[in-house]
């Protein structure tokens, strides 16, 4: 909805910089491009680190940060990609297989930021990609659960059942 305005909270502020992956499919090069642009401006800003990684298409993006997630030390992550409409129904399997795996590693404790458009047309991307700032965005995502992330460290609420003290 044009014209309408929408909150963005203050970006959080870190003591210790964090690391953030970025994995980019740029299938769709100058889309990819100006998504990874405003991506790594964010995290510039932010004073975090970064490293960029490049897979083939949107739904191996998942696949890799989960890889990244598990076996490299990396504090949070931005997904960066493009998805057009075509004729076949491939648009829709590509586009929730891909949310649907970044959702559930973010349920699983990872800070994964959402930059992977879905749209009808170029035009549509080159907007949000471009003056929309829509990688920018997704960084900031990362870097806010991050923050959330390292709030809460250390704390625990337990899992079952405590013992009863033998005493």
């Amino acid at each position: 909805m044009a014209g309408q305005s929408h909150y963005t909270p203050p970006m959080p502020e870190f003591d210790d910089a964090p690391k953030v992956l970025i994995v980019v499919a740029p299938y769709y090069k100058d889309i990819a491009d100006d998504l990874l642009a405003g991506a790594r401006a964010t995290l510039e800003a932010a004073g975090a680190t970064h490293e960029t990684i490049e897979v083939p298409g949107a739904l191996e993006i998942p696949s890799a940060i989960a890889l990244a997630h598990r076996t490299a030390d990396f504090d949070g992550y931005v997904a960066l990609g493009c998805v057009i409409r075509g004729e076949t129904t491939h648009y829709e399997t590509v586009c929730n297989d891909s949310s649907r795996g970044l959702t559930m590693l973010g349920l699983s404790g990872a800070c994964v930021g959402n930059g992977i458009l879905t749209v009808e047309n170029h035009a549509q991307a080159a907007v949000r990609a471009g003056e929309q700032n829509k990688g920018g965005g997704a960084a900031a995502a990362a870097l806010h659960l991050i923050a959330i992330s390292r709030k809460w460290v250390g704390g625990s609420k337990g899992i079952g059942f405590k013992a009863k003290d033998a005493g």
